[in-house]
């Protein structure tokens, strides 16, 4: 492309404090350098993990910065060393990435790759520990590698899913993040039977009471994805002795802790964890996208919203509000003639 190898001057939505509205600014995206790719962002949508390092009541702040990380777009230009993408390709960014040679990327049992791993606390690029972004000389951090609110970002090859260009990136956008890890922590990790009862929480005491005398001791299997420390034990403490197993998919707090009587484990209940669904990027991604496109995997009905990449502080009154599930965001100006969705203007 034409633009290969220059400083490109696009919007992006900045977040320059915890908890205040973001800012849309003309920014510079810098080349890509070795082993990173920059990419035009046709979509994007929020994710509770944005609002929870914008709000930032228990991280470390890191600002000014660039959220967001569930978005679908096409490779702008490669850097040095990437021969997997060529510009024009489609793709996902992902938070965490799969470097191919580490142990956990050559294990089929991991998906926690050594080099790529999401680190919330890096700001930079690992090339060169710089930002990409800047606004008239100031750096503007990067968010777990991916920054997608934005028209342009640069991302590090591993970080990205080469995906069929036939799907429609606004709708396979949320396989960045949320429905992937869902699903995944589901079918890859919990793995249940057919036939076998399956509860999704946070409950509290009566509603394991209910649980324990409705499925006759427990449910077979159980996938908790609030983060509440407390919806986390009674997850693992409603499955099933002998062969129930509970997965833990939300993030708790960094002081929480997990407690539960050691008979639980002797009576031969299984505890797993998962980190977004237990897939690899670039492997398992582009195979759960034909999923969708062979009708098997359904995403329409996660996507309840739909704005305009100005509009996008109205995707966080939404999702705060509760009021959706997800908020796709389209870099171009949204006309009302979708189906199923609610235009916000």
């Amino acid at each position: 492309m034409a633009t290969a190898g220059q400083v490109i001057r696009c919007k992006a939505a900045v977040a320059w404090e915890a908890g205040k509205p973001l800012v849309m600014e003309e920014v510079e995206v810098a080349p890509p350098q070795a082993m990173e790719v920059r990419v035009k962002i046709l979509f994007t949508s929020l994710c509770h993990t944005d609002v929870f390092f914008w709000d930032c009541k228990t991280q470390k702040p890191l600002f000014p910065r660039i959220l967001g990380h569930e978005a679908g777009g096409i490779v702008e230009s490669v850097g040095e060393g990437v021969t997997e993408l060529k510009p024009g390709d489609h793709v996902l960014p992902v938070f965490t990435g799969e470097c191919g040679e580490c142990a956990h990327c050559k294990s089929e049992e991991s998906n926690m790759c050594d080099l790529l791993r999401i680190n919330t606390d890096r700001g930079v690029m690992l090339a060169d520990g710089k930002s990409r972004f800047s606004i008239k000389g100031q750096p503007i951090y990067h968010f777990v590698g991916t920054s997608t609110f934005s028209e342009y970002t640069v991302v590090h090859v591993g970080c990205l899913a080469k995906v069929n260009p036939e799907a429609p990136l606004d709708k396979i956008c949320v396989l960045s993040c949320g429905i992937s890890t869902g699903f995944g922590a589901t079918v890859n990790v919990a793995k249940p039977k057919r036939g076998q009862s399956v509860a999704v929480f946070g409950l509290g005491a009566v509603g394991l009471a209910v649980i324990a005398d409705l499925t006759n001791g427990g449910v077979d299997r159980s996938v908790e994805c609030t983060g509440h420390i407390d919806a986390m034990i009674s997850a693992f403490e409603s499955v099933h002795d002998g062969w129930g197993v509970a997965v833990l998919v939300g993030v708790p707090h960094k002081d929480a802790v997990f407690k539960t009587h050691p008979m639980n484990f002797l009576n031969e209940k299984t505890l797993k964890g998962t980190f977004y669904g237990n897939y690899k990027p670039r492997s398992d991604i582009p195979g759960v996208v034909e999923l969708y496109m062979k009708k098997e995997l359904e995403l329409d009905k996660f996507c309840t919203h739909r704005i305009s990449f100005k509009d996008i502080n109205k995707a966080f009154d939404l999702m705060l509000s509760g009021q959706g599930i997800r908020c796709i965001i389209s870099m171009e100006d949204e006309k009302p003639v979708l189906q199923n969705l609610q235009i916000i203007k």
